[in-house]
């Protein structure tokens, strides 16, 4: 295993160019939770999850969206309970939440 079990890659890239982006539907704000709650939960840390800021992923269109990696798994979200859901579903027990999957 690598020095993390899971990274979560949230795209909190911003358009200046009037397209749809993800910044735009609050992407700063559901990685700092998701960050939140991954610590307040212990997965935090060596062995466990890293949430990260990404650039633009190129998936703006379905999003905003975050990936799961090693799974290599594609999200998209409204609110903070599809956050939770994510977090408490596929970074807690393995499970890939589809309803969310791009």
């Amino acid at each position: 295993m690598g020095y993390y079990k899971r990274h979560v890659f949230f795209c909190t890239n911003l358009r200046e160019d009037g397209r749809q982006c993800c910044q735009d539907a609050g992407a700063t704000e559901a990685r700092a939770y998701a960050k939140e709650r991954i610590k307040a939960l212990g997965l935090a840390g060596q062995g466990g999850v890293r949430v990260n800021v990404s650039g633009c992923l190129d998936r703006c269109e379905e999003g905003p969206v975050a990936v799961v990696y090693p799974e290599g798994v594609w999200y998209t979200y409204v609110d903070k309970e599809d956050i939770d859901e994510i977090v408490d579903q596929h970074l807690t027990h393995g499970r890939e939440v589809k309803r969310l999957k791009i």
